[in-house]
């Protein structure tokens, strides 16, 4: 008997609903939102059109080729090391007994709020050339220099911590959707945790590390904070060069579209090696909740493990910041305004989250449910966004506003709008992953009783749907707490936002002054955050891995 009994193999043979008529309440709002997320491309299409043959001697340069190779080899690092770190954390975080999961769960998430270019100063300052750390090792071991931290290693390192938490963030929804039953027959016919773990689980979270490693490296192509500041000169900094020195942009527009098209290519080459496999049950029954694993002699060494990303991507940059700050404020320096930017930050955040997640699921529903060219193309086309410079999306946007939308220049709406253009793969990633682990035959059940496609999607696949629902609204929140591109150009006069804040003074060089709200913008990040990830389905018991005693009274142990 395998140990993949009892799910399903492949999507088109799991549901006849896989293969009913899309309806309209679905293919009519995705492919609104399909356009919407279009329409950067289509102004870099139209301002590359207008640069005639300069475009060609410009892509056609050796110089080019040679830019575009450094950003795919950063992207490449970004995604495994962040897939390296993300997987196992999400695992020891909710399935085993680690000491003070649940603090380290939130902890682990929040880097994903650090901006990178704020990210890379601290870790210049921290670990550059005459930082904190040599400075605090030169008196008592003699130490006269550290590791170079710029060119790919520093780059590589900066981009990765505040990448991971989106593979974090995705494989925590997947992995609360995964029914144990697999997991308690593979272990019932001889295999050992780990076993376990690379034969049944990890197959099972594909669809999971696929989208938040998809993510962290679509990041890794459009930042452009933490490459400039550690020297590595990738696509995104190309473009935004062409863009500051030349009056004419059609030479940046047909660099950013470039970009564009190597994220399309990333994108549709993910879904091809993702393949048609369902991650759902397709036997009857409730799945129940998971065993809490206990890591006997291993809980800290694996409490390490997880540590280290917490305390290099989160405690260093607060530690530098409040460094920052306390010199400040002894040196009578002022922190400026931090109300209205806070108020500003967590409405806007908001507002985005809720906008994102409910663009977000036509979408991925269409992707699951009624698998065809046009669904993966939509699902695929969501993705360009955040594979873009967000200087590109903003000007784009800036275009619109201006010549077809006139009213809502400078307007929270078009703020919001640009928003979810760019943070639209965040949602619909999680969003994904956790509808796969939904037996259609739920659905099914719910109308042959006579309940309509929309109530059914409401009021039976919504709930189940929730652990990645509330991992999609996380990244987003985060993601647009820190946004600063589009919020510069397209927020209304006087509309100031603690990423703004943090932005200005830092670019003054008044460090002291940018510490406060980048302080605030963790903290403010920090409370939703941890409602969001810490959510649980249910208490579980304890079980202890082979040859691991578990302790007395570690019965629903949290």
């Amino acid at each position: 008997m395998s140990a993949a009994t009892g799910y399903a193999r492949r999507e088109k043979a799991s549901s006849p609903a896989v293969k009913a008529r899309t309806p309209v309440y679905l293919w009519g709002p995705a492919a609104l939102v399909c356009l919407a997320a279009l329409l950067p491309v289509i102004y870099l299409v139209v301002r590359t059109a207008g640069a005639g043959g300069d475009v060609w001697d410009l892509l056609l340069r050796a110089r080019t080729a040679q830019i575009l190779g450094r950003s795919a080899l950063l992207a490449a690092a970004v995604t495994v090391f962040s897939t390296l770190v993300a997987v196992p954390a999400a695992w020891l975080t909710l399935r085993t007994d680690l000491p003070f999961r649940r603090a380290l769960t939130v902890a682990a998430a929040l880097p994903l709020v650090v901006p990178s270019y704020v990210m890379a100063v601290t870790v210049i300052d921290a670990f550059g050339p005459h930082g904190l750390l040599q400075q605090l090792l030169e008196g008592p071991l003699g130490l006269q220099g550290l590791p170079e931290v710029y060119g790919l290693r520093g780059a590589t390192l900066v981009i990765v911590l505040v990448s991971y938490p989106y593979v974090l963030l995705s494989v925590r929804g997947a992995l609360r959707r995964i029914d144990p039953a697999l997991e308690e027959a593979a272990r019932s016919l001889g295999l050992g945790p780990i076993a376990t773990f690379r034969t049944v689980t990890l197959p099972l979270l594909r669809p999971a590390v696929a989208a938040g490693g998809l993510l962290a490296a679509l990041y890794a192509l459009s930042d452009f904070g933490a490459v400039s500041l550690l020297r590595y000169e990738t696509f995104t900094s190309a473009v935004f060069l062409q863009y500051e020195s030349a009056f004419d942009r059609s030479l940046a527009a047909s660099l950013a579209l470039v970009l564009a098209v190597v994220a399309a290519m990333l994108l549709f080459t993910e879904a091809f090696m993702r393949g048609g496999a369902a991650y759902h049950r397709s036997s009857s029954g409730s799945p129940k909740a998971p065993a809490i694993a206990s890591l006997g002699a291993w809980k800290w060494p694996a409490f390490a493990f997880v540590l280290v990303p917490v305390v290099t991507g989160l405690l260093v940059p607060l530690s530098v910041m409040g460094f920052w700050l306390t010199r400040g404020l002894a040196g009578g320096r002022e922190t400026g305004p931090l109300l209205g930017p806070l108020v500003n930050s967590l409405y806007i955040a908001g507002l985005t989250a809720a906008v994102t997640l409910l663009a977000a699921s036509p979408v991925a529903l269409l992707a699951v449910r009624h698998r065809s060219l046009f669904s993966l193309a939509v699902e695929r086309v969501t993705y360009l966004g955040f594979g873009l410079p967000g200087i590109a999306v903003a000007l784009s946007l800036v275009f619109f506003g201006v010549n077809v939308a006139h009213p809502l220049y400078q307007t929270v709406a078009l703020l919001v709008f640009a928003c979810l253009v760019l943070f639209l793969p965040a949602a619909v990633g999680p969003l994904r992953s956790s509808l796969l682990q939904i037996s259609p035959r739920v659905e099914e059940a719910a109308q042959s009783l006579g309940s309509r496609p929309a109530r059914v999607a409401l009021r039976v696949t919504a709930p189940l749907a929730l652990p990645g629902a509330l991992s999609a609204a996380a990244m987003v929140f985060l993601l647009t707490m820190k946004e600063l591109p589009a919020t510069l150009i397209l927020s209304p006069v006087g509309f100031q936002t603690l990423a703004t804040n943090v932005w200005s003074s830092a670019s003054e060089a008044l460090y002291s002054r940018a510490a406060a709200p980048a302080l605030l913008l963790v903290v403010a990040a920090g409370i939703p955050t941890a409602y969001f990830v810490l959510r649980d389905p249910g208490r579980r018991s304890v079980q202890p891995l082979p040859g691991v005693i578990a302790p007395d009274g570690a019965e629903d142990m949290e």
